[in-house]
């Protein structure tokens, strides 16, 4: 659950008389000393500190915690309200994201401090490790690494809640002498920001929740999620965007579930240096790599895509996408705390279990609660899919201290609140975001289409940023104008199964036409799959320090390095492979495969390609080798987040000099 990426807050300076701000500046400055802090060395914009807090806030349980904290200063004199800026998870830190919501918030924090920390258990702030994560080849299934690790933390594994995180925020809140806090929190944070609220109304300045978790929630089935994914995928299709892929993407769903209903779903894709690799595609699979387009809408357009093949008796497409995307699963969550994620998911949550059963009796428990709720609640998943997919399967085997707190049902507070939605977000669907602004008056919900989770940090427009600031300098705010989506959200056509299929290139007839525009569509693949890998790649610096391998659909593969991008035996359409190179220059091209229409082509940069095939001259146009669903840089500069964005644009304005004669 990701932090976000631009502005926050500006008016709302806090309106106490000047007599008032004078008497009050010993106590701030005296309060203040409560943190020391100093530079960080790593950047002269926030100085770092540490607050010593109690293991557990009522001081029945003896011990501290100390928090590892980050501020940057208010840019005009002494401030007497502070940001806290909160990060998802839990088990996120927020630490590293310090500068981001620093660029985010812009001048809205120069009359206010803006706070950064990691909660206890996360990052620096005494994060919690478990040997059993460190070495899970040791248990016997997940289930029971959970046990061994909740039995390791011990029962000091209770002081990890979002009650905990709360009554650290106060401390700090007390300890920096601010008499007000602007809270700002993405995704799990947003849950920290509203039991915040809920307990210290009169310390609270403002709202902004990004991407929200009800109070009560997370719902331990996830039914807001499965309640929107019909809407997200109908909604990618509408305005006649599928055209070419499928008249009804719920349904392509529902049929691939069905068939893993009858049995597993076997497949096989084409993987780095041709090898092929077969698997089992799950339920669990599908959900999760819906989940994933959260973050990237070419992720989401190749899911309706690959489903659609799959429903129509193709598993190419599919086997393709989940290898090449499940590779690059986890990537970049090596700061993120899986024990603490367990000790505050499994403490928390109500699920519908008796916390005295055994492990057994608790899964038994959760899944007939699941199927009391009807079919209808999880379609065209089912109950069974439901648990599955969601922590009970885990937290059956967490050893717990106790009963679930009761959820916190004090009112929140009518303060100055933003309310940001993705259209798009499938963690935290816009049914949450309304169930909150339903219970602060004069809250501000707006809903930011094309957009998936952390809205700030990901929406293809400013829209969001635009209404933040409004807020906060008394402004009206707008709801975000009509666009077209953008072009990585148009699924790809179905590729063709045989190449019979294909039509021929106009003005050449029979195996030259077709092979000829076989090649069109092979090259269309390729960029778009080299795009794909590039949003899923984790590093994105520079194409010259990148080295990449993937597979085509049927056979061969593809190589980027050293300033050229390779194929080998590349083949999208069956019978039709491509070898050769491509270079900022020229393209060297091999027509080959069973299909017995072979050649050469070459040509330059943002020109046709020509050559002989199947014995003749032909010419192979522009117009039928772009891409016309993907333009690398909106498509890379969407699916990345924070810094990484701008050096995404970076890699794409390369790319595309590169492939100047297949994106022209």
């Amino acid at each position: 659950m990701q932090p976000s990426k631009r502005a926050l807050l500006a008016a709302l300076i806090v309106a106490c008389a000047w007599a008032c701000a004078s008497a009050s500046f010993g106590a701030v400055a005296q309060a203040a000393a409560q943190i020391a802090f100093a530079p960080c060395g790593d950047t002269n914009d926030f100085a770092c500190g540490h607050l010593t807090v109690p293991l557990d806030p009522s001081g029945v349980q003896p011990g501290t915690i100390t928090l590892a904290i980050r501020r940057h200063r208010s840019v005009v004199g002494e401030a007497h309200s502070a940001i806290i800026a909160l990060a998802g998870g839990p088990g996120q830190p927020a630490l590293p994201f310090a500068e981001q919501f620093d660029e985010l918030l812009g001048p809205i924090a120069a009359t206010r401090d803006l706070i950064v920390f990691d909660q206890r258990g996360i990052g620096l702030s005494a994060p919690l490790s478990c040997h059993a994560f460190e070495r899970p080849g040791l248990y016997h299934g997940f289930g029971a690494l959970i046990e061994a690790c909740g039995d390791q933390l011990g029962p000091n594994r209770a002081f990890y809640t979002t009650a905990d995180t709360v009554a650290d925020i106060e401390a700090i809140r007390q300890a920096g002498g601010y008499e007000k806090l602007v809270l700002y929190g993405t995704s799990y944070g947003t849950k920290v920001a509203e039991e915040y609220a809920q307990q210290y109304p009169s310390h609270v300045e403002a709202l902004v929740l990004d991407s929200v978790v009800p109070p009560t929630g997370p719902d331990p089935l996830d039914r807001s999620t499965y309640a929107a994914i019909p809407r997200i995928l109908r909604q990618i299709c509408a305005e006649h965007e599928c055209a070419q892929t499928t008249a009804n993407p719920v349904s392509d769903l529902a049929t691939v579930l069905g068939r893993m209903a009858r049995g597993p779903l076997r497949v096989r894709a084409i993987g780095a240096n041709g090898k092929t690799h077969a698997f089992t595609l799950s339920p669990e699979a599908l959900y999760g790599m819906l989940l994933a387009g959260d973050f990237s809408s070419l992720l989401r357009s190749e899911f309706v895509t690959a489903v659609a093949a799959a429903a129509h008796g193709d598993d190419a497409p599919i086997a393709r996408f989940f290898y090449v995307a499940g590779n690059a699963e986890g990537e970049g969550q090596e700061d993120f705390d899986n024990p603490l994620y367990y000790a505050t998911s499994c403490e928390e949550q109500d699920f519908p279990v008796s916390r005295g059963a055994s492990p057994k009796e608790r899964l038994a428990q959760a899944n007939g609660a699941a199927r009391a709720l009807g079919a209808s609640a999880f379609a065209p998943f089912d109950a069974a899919d439901a648990v599955e997919t969601s922590d009970i399967p885990a937290c059956a085997y967490w050893p717990y201290t106790g009963p679930a707190a009761p959820a916190d049902e004090a009112p929140l507070p009518n303060v100055p609140t933003l309310i940001l939605s993705g259209a798009d977000d499938l963690r935290t669907p816009t049914a949450n975001a309304r169930e909150v602004a339903a219970q602060i008056p004069d809250a501000h919900l707006l809903v930011v289409p094309y957009t998936g989770h952390s809205v700030l940090g990901d929406e293809p427009t400013s829209c969001a940023s635009n209404a933040l600031q409004a807020l906060f300098n008394g402004k009206p705010l707008k709801t975000c104008a009509p666009a077209p989506p953008p072009p990585e959200l148009v699924p790809a056509a179905l590729p063709p199964p045989r190449l019979s299929d294909v039509p021929p290139v106009p003005h050449y007839k029979g195996l030259t036409g077709r092979a000829l525009r076989a090649v069109g569509l092979t090259l269309q693949d390729f960029d778009r799959q080299l795009v794909l890998q590039l949003t899923l790649d984790g590093s994105l610096e520079s194409l010259t320090a990148l080295k990449l391998n993937f597979g085509g659909l049927h056979a061969g593969w593809a190589q980027y390095a050293n300033g050229a991008l390779v194929l080998h035996g590349y083949s999208y359409v069956p019978g039709v492979t491509i070898s050769g190179s491509i270079r900022a220059g020229s393209e060297d091209l091999r027509v080959g495969g069973s299909s017995g229409a072979h050649g050469v082509l070459d040509g330059e940069p943002r020109k046709a390609l020509s050559g002989t095939l199947d014995g003749g001259h032909v010419v192979l146009s522009p117009s039928l080798i772009a891409t016309a669903a993907i333009v690398g840089e909106d498509a890379l500069e969407s699916t990345h987040h924070g810094a990484g964005g701008t050096a995404a644009g970076s890699v794409a304005r390369q790319l595309d000099r590169l492939l100047g004669g297949i994106r022209p």
